[in-house]
């Protein structure tokens, strides 16, 4: 739905920090800037006042929530524990073959150089590896929470490829050597690390009430 693109536009701004908390969101301005009517904005910002990222204020409309460094560690750590969990069950279950095209996967994302094709690898990565958990519930929960990763923040750094070339590398020995707890680990490391650097960018920016 074009609203549900809307709202995933709305949330890596504000999640990036492009969009600060307490900022006026004016909707013609947003549906001018995405190409899109004041319809599907409108739906877009109750879906996110739904999930707390945004607030209805009188007489001003709406306006980002506030956001703590306590609730980007609190996200990623979400993220970092079921992702943790699904990668831990695949290392109990992957064939040689799947470990194959999980290495061709892995490649891909560490050839890539616009930051657009780096964050469409690293997704398939890890869709890949989420799909070979065969824990259809999990994978939907984390689906969920990784919507409030920004991306480009991550694509387009080069600090962050470099990790999480290593961090893949890591969990792929760990499949080879069917060690859940070492799958576990990398997983959950590689969320982890992504909550330091965005509370680090954020900090970069000049936002210090957050």
């Amino acid at each position: 739905m074009l609203s549900e693109e809307v709202a995933g536009a709305l949330r890596a701004r504000i999640m990036s920090g492009e969009l600060r908390p307490g900022a006026r969101i004016r909707l013609e301005e947003v549906a001018a800037g995405l190409g899109v009517s004041i319809t599907p904005v409108r739906e877009a910002l109750l879906t996110l006042r739904g999930e707390d990222m945004v607030e209805l204020e009188p007489r001003k409309g709406y306006v980002v929530a506030p956001l703590s460094r306590q609730d980007i560690l609190d996200v990623f750590q979400l993220q970092g524990d079921i992702a943790g969990e699904l990668a831990a069950r695949v290392a109990a279950v992957i064939t040689e073959a799947q470990l194959a095209e999980l290495k061709v996967a892995h490649s891909k994302v560490a050839r890539a150089r616009r930051a657009a094709d780096v964050e469409t690898c690293e997704y398939e990565f890890h869709r890949a590896v989420n799909r070979l958990a065969r824990s259809r519930k999990l994978s939907w929960f984390l689906h969920t929470a990784t919507r409030y990763t920004p991306a480009r923040v991550y694509s387009a750094d080069p600090g962050w490829r470099e990790g999480m070339r290593a961090d893949h590398e890591a969990l792929l020995a760990a499949f080879a050597a069917a060690d859940a707890d070492a799958a576990k680990a990398a997983m959950t490391r590689h969320f982890t690390d992504g909550a330091e650097r965005l509370v680090k960018h954020l900090d970069g920016l000049g936002i210090r009430d957050y």
